[in-house]
């Protein structure tokens, strides 16, 4: 197969950005819905009638919500532990090896598409992520292994987008915004007296996409165009897990942030990257993305929605 030298062309650089977010979805999908499997366990004590909410004095119970919850969720958590099992058969067949080191270089460039307030992001697990980098992994190497990349292209990809792989410092970040000193005075001495960030934010903030979230924005950086300068600026000095002081903004608008877990930053060499650079690139040349489900038939993978 011809080398992607030959019809090396930009969008290529987009594609490398790009795959990391739509891989984010995935793993935010099953992140939120994989503790779902183990309410399925019926539960015999119960026999079905445990009541786990009620209407007027009308009772619904966990049967009930246990079939709406798996006619909604069931195929996608099912779908994503077959696929699972599907590429560890695989890696075992094909002798594929991933290791921590790629599963932490994956999750670093993940984390780096993850600035913004997605409100998912607050579920995620991190035993779950790397869980379902290591399944993609698996699948990539498998695709890609007998695809053939020139050196010169792979280093030519790495010297023209260095940028994606010094990834900065990021902070979870939680904001509080109000119109006065006086305000944000306030929302600082209720801190110290025990009131909880997420519901002054919810009650105080100015600001309501932030303030329906109990403050959250997400993960931020030097450079985050959205968030004010004076807000990334006061981060790097916030312990985890507490609150500054005041902090007065350009706009004349007074904040008080959070900094809620910090992700720390790492630059990644060229031969830290190669091999992920050669997959990627080596993907490109498919004519179709390819999913898990291509070798089912070839693991004899089975399930309960093959007739539905």
């Amino acid at each position: 197969m011809k080398s992607t030298r030959d019809n090396f062309n930009p969008q290529q650089k987009r594609h490398l950005k790009t795959k990391p977010v739509l891989l984010l979805l995935g793993i935010l999908l099953f992140g939120n819905l994989l503790w779902f499997i183990a309410w399925l366990i019926p539960n015999e004590k119960a026999n079905g009638t445990e009541q786990v909410a009620s209407v007027d004095g009308k009772g619904i119970t966990k049967e009930q919500w246990m079939a709406s919850m798996e006619s909604m969720y069931g195929k996608e958590v099912l779908l994503d532990l077959v696929n699972a099992e599907v590429m560890e058969a695989a890696a075992k067949k094909y002798e594929i090896k991933v290791t921590d080191q790629e599963v932490d270089l994956e999750v670093a460039l993940i984390r780096s598409t993850q600035e913004g307030t997605d409100t998912s992001l607050q579920t995620l697990n991190e035993e779950s992520m790397r869980a379902k980098v290591r399944s993609r992994l698996i699948l990539e190497k498998v695709l890609a292994k007998d695809i053939v990349i020139e050196k010169d292209a792979i280093k030519a990809f790495y010297d023209d987008n260095k940028n994606l792989y010094n990834i900065p410092t990021s902070y979870r970040t939680s904001v509080i915004y109000v119109s006065s000193e006086e305000e944000a005075k306030e929302v600082v001495k209720e801190l110290k007296n025990g009131s909880s960030f997420d519901g002054l934010a919810r009650e105080r903030s100015k600001d309501t996409s932030s303030a329906s979230l109990g403050g959250d924005i997400g993960y931020v950086s030097e450079g985050t165009k959205s968030i004010d300068d004076e807000i990334l600026s006061a981060l790097p000095n916030i312990e985890t897990g507490k609150w500054s002081d005041v902090i007065s903004l350009k706009d004349g608008r007074f904040a008080v942030a959070q900094v809620v877990s910090v992700f720390k930053g790492e630059s990644f060499s060229y031969d830290d990257v190669e091999d992920h650079i050669h997959r990627e690139l080596a993907l490109d040349q498919l004519p179709q993305s390819v999913t898990p489900e291509v070798f089912w038939e070839e693991f004899d993978a089975q399930w309960s929605y093959s007739e539905k």
